[in-house]
C-alpha cells in the first residue's frame, strides 16, 4: 500500500485547493518550532554558563548535541514514514520535540541539559523532511513550488526573530523560557495537526536495515562533528577533527557498499541516484546547502567580531537578507511554473552571487547602504534558487519514493552545509593569523562566492521547462 498523502483534489491541476494549504501551514508550523528554537538557544548560551557555573567548551553540547541527535534521526524518516504512517510519526516527532523542550527548562545542570537538548533533536530531526514528503506528495510535482513559495515566508522570518524573542525572555523572564515557549507552540501545532492532516495508513511489514542504520547515523553524526569543532578553533591538523571525520567517512563509504549490494530497503536508499535528475537535484541541494549555511554563519561573526555589534543588533541587521529570501519566494513558484526549474535556479544562484561579491570588499569598508543592499539581493538569490532545487528533488521521483528522497535531500543539505561552513572557518583562522578582521572575512566571503558559483555546474543539468 503507498503512503501517498491524499486530500480533496480539485480536478483541475494547477488550482491550490484549501485543504493543501491548510495541510501546508500545520507542517510549517512544526518546522518553525525547531528552527526558531535553534536561533534562541544561541543567544541564551552564556547565560546558562553562568547559571550553570560552566565552562563554554562544555555548554556548546548544548547546541552540538542537538545537531548531533539530528543528523543521527535523520536517515529513518523514509523508513519511519513508511512503517508507522507520516501523519502519526510527523505528530509522535513534534511532541518529542515539546517534551525534549519542557525538560530543558526543568533542567538541574548542564549534563542533564544537553541529554534533554538531544531529546529535542531526536524530534527535530524528523519534523522537516516528513513535512516536505507529506506536501509534495500532497500537492503533486508540478505545484510543490509554488506551495512551497506560501509558505516559506514564516519559515524565513523564524531565524531572523529568534534572537530578538531570545533577547526578550531572558531580559525580562529568565533562559528557562527560551524552551518553555515551545510547549504552548507545539501544543497548538499537535492540535491543528490532530484535525488538519489526513489520516496515512502505515505500509506495514517494512523492516528497518539495522546494519545500515547502525553504518549511516554515527557515520553522519561523526562527520558533522568533525566539521563543527572547527568552529571551536580547531584545524583540521587537529585530532578532535580529523578523526571524527575520517571514521565518518569510512562509515558512510561502508553504508554505500552496503546499500547498493542490499536485496531489501536500505534506510536511505541510494539507488535513486541511478535517476540523473534525481543525482543533480541533490548535487544541487548539496551546494546550496553549503553556500547557505557557511555564510549565515560567517554574517554574524562578521558583523560581531569586525563591526563590533552584539549579538541581537547582528540578527538584526541581517533582515534585509531574509526579506529578499520571502520576497523572491513567493513569486518564484508560478516562475518556476511558468519557465520551467533551470531558469529560476540560475537566476537565483546569479543574484546570490551578486549579493555575496559586497561582502568580499569588506576589507575596503563599504557603505552601509551597500552591503544592506547585498543582503537583500543575497537573500532574493537564495529564495528564488531554494525553490526549483526543492522541487527538482520531488520532480525526479515517484509519489512513492517522495518520503526517501526527503530524507536523503534533508542529510544531503545538512552535510553541505557542515562542510561548507568548516571550510570557510578554516579559511577564516588561517586569514586571521596575519590579517586584520575585516580583511580575513574578505577572504572567507570570496571563499564563498566560489562555493555559489560551484552550484551552476549541476543546475545548468536540470530540466529546462516544466514537466507537464
Amino acid at each position: 500500500m503507498s503512503t501517498t498523502v491524499r486530500v480533496n483534489a480539485a480536478p483541475s491541476g494547477d488550482r491550490l485547493e484549501p485543504a493543501v494549504l491548510k495541510l501546508g501551514a500545520v507542517l510549517v508550523l512544526g518546522t518553525i518550532l525547531a528552527v526558531l528554537d535553534s536561533t534562541i538557544v544561541n543567544v541564551g548560551i552564556e547565560s546558562i554558563r553562568r547559571d550553570f557555573d560552566s565552562t563554554l567548551a562544555t555548554v556548546q553540547w548544548i547546541s552540538t548535541g542537538y545537531l548531533l541527535a539530528f543528523a543521527l534521526v535523520a536517515p529513518v524518516s523514509g523508513w519511519a514514514t513508511n512503517r508507522f504512517g507520516a501523519k502519526r510519526t510527523w505528530m509522535v516527532s513534534v511532541a518529542c520535540f515539546v517534551i525534549g523542550s519542557a525538560l530543558c527548562g526543568l533542567a538541574w545542570s548542564a549534563a542533564s541539559l544537553i541529554a534533554f537538548r538531544v531529546l529535542q533533536g531526536i524530534g527535530g530531526g524528523l519534523i522537516q523532511p516528513i513535512g516536505q514528503s507529506m506536501i509534495a506528495q500532497a500537492a503533486g510535482p508540478r505545484r510543490i513550488g509554488r506551495v512551497m513559495s506560501l509558505l516559506i515566508i514564516p519559515l524565513t522570518f523564524a531565524p531572523a526573530l529568534g534572537p530578538v524573542i531570545g533577547g526578550i525572555l531572558i531580559g525580562t523572564l529568565s533562559w528557562q523560557w527560551i524552551f518553555y515557549i515551545n510547549i504552548p507552540l507545539g501544543a497548538i501545532t499537535l492540535l491543528l495537526a490532530a484535525r488538519v492532516l489526513p489520516a496515512t495508513p502505515p505500509e506495514g511489514g517494512q523492516k528497518l536495515d539495522l546494519l545500515g542504520l547502525l553504518l549511516i547515523s554515527p557515520g553522519l553524526a561523526a562527520l558533522i562533528y568533525g566539521f563543527a569543532e572547527t568552529g571551536n578553533g580547531h584545524g583540521f591538523e587537529d585530532t578532535v577533527v580529523h578523526a571524527p571525520v575520517a571514521v565518518g567517512a569510512l562509515l558512510l563509504v561502508a553504508y554505500v557498499v552496503h546499500a547498493l549490494r542490499s536485496k531489501g530497503s536500505p534506510v536511505l536508499d541510494l539507488r535513486l541516484f541511478a535517476r540523473r535528475a534525481f543525482s543533480n537535484a541533490i548535487l544541487t541541494s548539496f551546494l546550496v546547502g553549503a553556500a547557505l549555511f557557511s555564510s549565515m554563519f560567517m554574517l554574524p561573526l562578521y558583523y560581531q567580531q569586525a563591526r563590533g555589534q552584539d549579538a541581537l543588533h547582528a540578527g538584526l541587521l541581517l533582515i534585509p537578507q531574509d526579506i529578499g529570501i520571502a520576497v523572491a519566494m513567493f513569486f518564484a513558484g508560478k516562475l518556476t511554473e511558468r519557465f520551467g526549474l533551470r531558469p529560476v535556479l540560475l537566476v537565483g544562484i546569479a543574484l546570490s552571487m551578486a549579493g555575496t561579491l559586497a561582502y568580499t570588499q569588506v576589507g575596503s569598508e563599504p557603505s552601509e547602504i551597500l552591503l544592506t543592499l547585498g543582503l537583500f539581493v543575497r537573500g532574493a538569490g537564495l529564495g528564488a534558487a531554494m525553490n526549483p532545487m526543492v522541487t527538482a528533488v520531488f520532480q525526479s521521483v515517484e509519489p512513492q519514493q517522495m518520503p526517501q528522497a526527503a530524507g536523503i535531500n534533508n542529510v544531503v543539505h545538512r552535510i553541505g552545509g557542515s562542510l561548507g561552513t568548516a571550510t570557510l572557518v578554516i579559511v577564516l583562522q588561517h586569514q586571521v593569523a596575519g590579517a586584520a578582521p575585516a580583511d580575513a572575512f574578505a577572504t572567507a566571503f570570496c571563499w564563498a562566492l566560489g562555493i555559489s558559483a560551484l552550484t551552476l555546474l549541476p543546475a545548468l543539468a536540470l530540466p529546462g521547462r516544466p514537466r507537464t
